[in-house]
């Protein structure tokens, strides 16, 4: 009987352990901007103000007639399925 008492007490000794460090890892990743506000001066990032100008966009459309591409062909138009699909009960076995 001595043995059952030792390794519940030992198996409740790792379960406290365990409880323990992953509270520590909790408390850890909710107060991490805090904990690291103590140690690290972070500045603020500051971004120069955005310049704006005004260019005029030019597409070349010459490229579209390559030969290449000109010798691209279209696919066929897809007619609409017209057969009955699926089963009358799907749920019964071939």
């Amino acid at each position: 009987m001595a043995i059952t008492f030792i390794e519940r007490s030992k198996r409740l000794r790792q379960l406290v352990f365990v409880f323990f460090a992953i509270l520590v890892a909790i408390i850890i990743v909710v107060l991490w901007p805090n904990i690291s506000s103590l140690f690290l001066k972070v500045e603020p990032l500051v971004l120069p103000p955005l310049e704006i100008t005004e260019e005029k966009i030019e597409i070349d459309f010459e490229v579209l007639k390559h030969p290449l591409l000109e010798k691209l062909q279209l696919f066929p138009e897809i007619e609409p399925f017209t057969e009955e699909i699926g089963r009358e009960n799907p749920f019964i076995f071939y």
